[in-house]
């Protein structure tokens, strides 16, 4: 398993979730956040601004979803201005579900068990 954190601009929030979605992955966590990146913020006319804001989608996935989840993640950001985003990807070593404690663990800490 593999967690996404995609940091996008907050208007292309509908077209992101619409393309995972398209991509076979509905479950996620939409987190609105202020950052900055390479650019280091944006100026409008004589202001300044240090940081945007953002929107971070959680998305955790099998890893042969990774591929496609990413590619989906950033056709659907991408709008060729500095700002667009970056998706990072982590292992995930475990999963518990709440409701049943259900655990998933990735291949390597053996799979699922209850």
């Amino acid at each position: 398993m593999k967690l996404l954190r995609a940091i996008v601009r907050p208007d292309r929030d509908r077209e992101v979730v619409r393309a995972l979605e398209d991509a076979g992955v509905f479950a996620l966590t939409k987190v609105p956040v202020t950052g900055r990146g390479r650019q280091g913020g944006a100026e409008s006319g004589s202001l300044r601004y240090q940081e945007l804001a953002k929107l971070m989608l959680l998305v955790v996935v099998d890893d042969d979803q990774v591929d496609a989840a990413v590619s989906a993640i950033t056709r659907a950001a991408y709008t060729g201005y500095p700002g667009d985003g970056r998706v990072f990807v982590s292992d995930v070593a475990r999963a518990v579900r709440i409701r049943t404690g259900e655990t998933q663990a990735s291949p390597r800490e053996g799979g699922l068990a209850r």
